[in-house]
């Protein structure tokens, strides 16, 4: 079970993803089995990274590979399975069980605790296009958290209540944090996010959060309002702590954005609210079309100022959007998830998971342009077919 890369034998680790498929339970019964289910999706993971996005594609990617590529990937017969076969599968497959193999395969390890820089993971929801159509889909389909310098998916959590997009992500929170080690990482996410019971679930299991905060906490909303920015008709109190961080943002042709952060822990004194030390306040200033753009947001998080300086809060806060500009967009537009109509039992969730896999792999092996190296593994499916086999080395 071996090729060549580059003039160097490549046989499938131990430590590889395609070795850690074997634990994924198969629903079919033994006597119906013809292709080992791990054989199946090491080659759907393959597939995926030579740009071929659909079941059929993937189907039809796998018939045309030599007879050594079969043999690496795990069909020593020489045949590969049709789209029908692997569309029933999927089906039926159990996605929790899966993602729970991908967390244990590809998740890096967390940080020590006494760190200075804690890793960033932020939470979103995801929601499959194609999926809303149809009459029995909810709107929207998992919860996912995403570890931000790495680039790599932690956790997948599918949601299937079929409640509004807000409550929905909030039922399956607390499951998808128990899920994570928290320990010398930062919870970021949005407003919605910001709950007393989440908040203390993180900081119970050895992590911090970082959260914006929105009317959804009127109390604690109005009280760091207060804080930073008072009604004139109230004299404002110079505060006992303020510390100030200033970027200003030119890249990618964008016009200049200023970015403030004021960082302060006077609401520890009197604000009751788990494992809070620091709150803060983001002034975004730039112009649009010549005219003066100013938008305010204000958050809470459980960083010391000797772990969180205004600087490190602002970096956090901005690298809260890697989840969707490195993992929703690219599935959405780069592997056709937005486009996909799959629907059926669990064929949805385990696409979205291997798809998953393709984009944390590609972010363990450091490559930023994906579109171009998916095109670059569609001419060479070897080089696809090395990174689902070869050892992944945990980042710290």
């Amino acid at each position: 079970m071996q090729f060549t890369v580059a003039d160097r034998p490549v046989v499938v680790s131990p430590q590889s993803l395609a070795a850690a498929f074997a634990a994924v339970p198969d629903p079919r019964r033994a006597g119906s089995v013809t292709y080992p289910l791990a054989a199946i999706l090491t080659l759907a993971v393959c597939a995926l990274l030579a740009n071929h996005r659909s079941v059929l594609a993937i189907a039809e990617w796998g018939a045309r590979q030599t007879p050594e590529h079969l043999s690496t990937l795990g069909f020593t017969q020489g045949r590969t399975p049709r789209q029908s076969t692997m569309q029933r599968l999927f089906c039926t497959l159990d996605g929790a069980a899966l993602a729970q193999t991908l967390t244990r395969c590809l998740a890096p390890s967390a940080v020590s605790p006494t760190d200075a820089v804690p890793q960033g993971v932020a939470i979103d929801g995801k929601a499959q296009r194609g999926r809303l159509r149809f009459a029995d889909e909810g709107p929207v389909h998992a919860l996912i958290a995403f570890c931000h310098e790495q680039g790599i998916v932690l956790v997948h959590e599918p949601i299937t209540v079929h409640a509004d997009k807000a409550q929905a992500e909030l039922t399956v929170a607390p499951d998808l944090l128990d899920r994570v080690n928290w320990h010398g990482r930062v919870l970021t996410g949005d407003a919605l996010f910001c709950q007393r019971t989440l908040c203390q679930q993180v900081r119970a299991a050895g992590g911090d959060y970082l959260l914006l905060v929105k009317e959804n906490q009127p109390a604690l909303h109005e009280a760091i309002v207060l804080l930073f920015d008072p009604p004139p008709v109230l004299a404002r109190r110079p505060l006992d702590d303020l510390r100030i961080t200033r970027t200003i943002d030119t890249g990618h042709g964008r016009r200049p954005e200023i970015l403030e952060l004021q960082a302060s822990t006077d609401l520890t004194t009197y604000l009751e609210w788990p494992g809070l030390a620091q709150g803060f306040r983001i002034e975004r200033t730039c112009r649009v079309h010549g005219q003066p753009k100013r938008a305010l947001h204000y958050g809470i998080t459980s960083l010391s100022p000797a772990v969180g300086p205004p600087d490190r809060l602002l970096a956090l806060k901005r690298g809260h959007w890697a989840i969707e500009n490195r993992l929703h967009w690219r599935k959405d537009v780069t592997f056709g998830e937005g486009a996909s109509l799959i629907h059926a039992g669990q064929g949805p969730t385990v696409m979205a998971l291997l798809r998953d896999a393709a984009v944390s792999l590609l972010h363990h092996h450091g490559v930023r342009q994906v579109a171009a190296r998916l095109r670059a593994h569609s001419q060479h499916p070897e080089a696809a077919i090395a990174l689902v086999v070869s050892p992944l080395i945990p980042h710290a």
